[in-house]
């Protein structure tokens, strides 16, 4: 079904890291030991010798000969700690991972302090689709070589495919102070940038990129969006067509291309591009009633638009896979699955509101979803941002009261729900929430006379729950009053 095809959000950032991965392996090849040989003693010659005879062999890329010299020079000198990273290395080259993964930690156990294996191991557990266990191994590589621009570059592509974008731009950031830094370094700095919304400093850091490499697909499809977002299709088809010379049929080339042919009202290339991608394209109306706007077929598109939730996510969920940078598709995915699976619901508003970081629903729905996720700190700050582009949002203003007030910060949460209250009068359940509020403050008489008004409109079977819990509480708190104690209210 030929319809709008929104921006495909950039999926590289899986193969930077594989990249990454891969050329921190093989820049371990190059690894010394000489000033390692008085430490081993005098009768150590013959290790050193197998060590090195297994370098050699490695620098040639006979990985088998190399491990097994590895391994040898591991059996005279058992506490070996440089063959035992590059026996690591010889495992990842000939996909033995798990036998790599042990390498590395025995590596690390025998030298604590040397950030090489920390780093070899963080990237192997990404490549192992482990990023959590990444993360400290990498952030133990950083304490212990502060400037490594190689692990710089790792976990700032771990925090941006985390949805840290600020802390990803400060990495990469250090990582293009290394008068070496590669292309890479700036294509990440790139999208982190973009991601904050500093379009301006992500369209210098990937021409910087390409004047180091330009041929560099990354960069390209990086620069191509960018273009993309301000309509200049014109550079930027020439960007797309330049990564597809370097890399042909790379698909997320070619759909970016059928996008930019689609603007650009090209119907000619961009219905051979959609046979190419094997999508079937059909035309579909616009959607006052909600109906999704993407590529696809017919029966795909009904099933997403399906009033069964069941079969609407199933069909939601296949259009992703040819629309994978379709914020709206991913928010839908994020309001199905709140109930079900906050976390996945959680990712898939995350995603959305990376793509389109303007859109207030994306926004809101990833609050919410925080919210759910009693991630209450990151919420607030989403929620303050969508507030002061959309102060009337009252969604966002019922998330920010519950975040304020989960997180104690109860003065900051009253005038929230005053602001409830002012947009819905009826809403009983707020004056419980702001008496409590005054009572954990400890301002009695303000909480007594909210729980009185929370009382008055409360209905006994929405809020019966809330209703026990007054009832215990007004004997005691009168008797505080009555007592004198609490904070006294300041004189109007």
């Amino acid at each position: 079904m030929v319809t709008r095809l929104r921006r495909f959000w950039i999926t590289n950032s899986r193969s930077i890291v594989f990249c990454i991965s891969t050329l921190a392996l093989s820049l371990f090849f190059s690894l010394s030991v000489t000033a390692q040989v008085d430490e081993l003693g005098d009768g150590a010659a013959d290790p050193i010798k197998l060590f090195e005879q297994g370098q050699n062999a490695h620098a040639h890329r006979e990985y088998e000969k190399a491990l097994e010299f590895y391994e040898q020079a591991l059996k005279v000198k058992p506490e070996f700690p440089e063959a035992e990273f590059q026996r690591g290395n010889a495992l990842v080259s000939l996909n033995r991972l798990d036998e790599a993964e042990g390498a590395f930690r025995r590596a690390i156990e025998l030298r604590k302090q040397w950030a090489l294996p920390y780093s070899a191991l963080g990237a192997l557990l990404i490549r192992n689709n482990k990023p959590r266990e990444a993360e400290p191994v990498l952030r133990q590589a950083l304490k212990l070589e502060p400037n490594d621009s190689l692990t710089l570059r790792i976990l700032a592509d771990l925090r941006l495919r985390d949805g840290d974008a600020r802390e990803a731009a400060e990495l990469a950031r250090r990582a293009t102070l290394d008068k070496d830094a590669p292309a890479s370094s700036w294509v990440l700095l790139a999208l982190a940038q973009r991601s904050l919304g500093n379009k301006a400093d992500a369209k210098v850091s990937v021409d910087r990129a390409l004047v180091l490499e330009p041929e560099n697909v990354s960069a390209l499809i990086e620069r191509a969006d960018i273009r993309s977002d301000e309509s200049d299709y014109e550079h930027a088809l020439q960007d797309l067509k330049t990564a597809d010379r370097v890399k042909p049929g790379d698909r997320s080339v070619l759909i970016r291309m059928l996008e930019v042919y689609q603007h650009t009202g090209n119907t000619e290339e961009a219905g051979r591009l959609a046979q190419t991608l094997g999508i079937v394209t059909e035309t579909k109306s616009a959607a006052p009633n909600g109906e999704i706007k993407v590529i696809g077929t017919a029966a795909e598109i009904e099933a997403a638009n399906d009033i069964d939730p069941a079969k609407a996510r199933v069909g939601l969920e296949t259009l992703l896979k040819k629309n994978p940078r379709n914020a709206m598709l991913l928010a839908k995915l994020g309001a199905s699955y709140r109930t079900d699976d906050p976390a996945k619901s959680l990712e898939f508003y995350r995603l959305a509101n990376e793509i389109d970081p303007k859109n207030v629903d994306y926004a809101t729905g990833y609050a919410a979803a925080l919210v759910q996720s009693r991630r209450f700190d990151e919420a607030v700050i989403i929620l303050r941002r969508i507030l002061n582009s959309s102060p009337d949002n009252y969604v966002a203003h019922a998330n920010l009261a519950t975040s304020l007030y989960e997180l104690k910060r109860f003065n900051e949460a009253l005038p929230e729900y005053q602001w409830l209250l002012a947009a819905k009068p009826d809403l009983a359940v707020a004056y419980y929430f702001i008496a409590t509020a005054h009572d954990k403050m400890g301002e009695f008489q303000s909480a007594l006379e909210a729980y009185e008004q929370f009382l008055s409109r409360a209905d006994s079977k929405l809020n019966d729950l809330e209703i026990e819990k007054v009832k215990l509480r007004l004997p005691l708190l009168k008797r505080q009053i009555k007592l004198g104690q609490g904070v006294k209210r300041k004189p109007s």
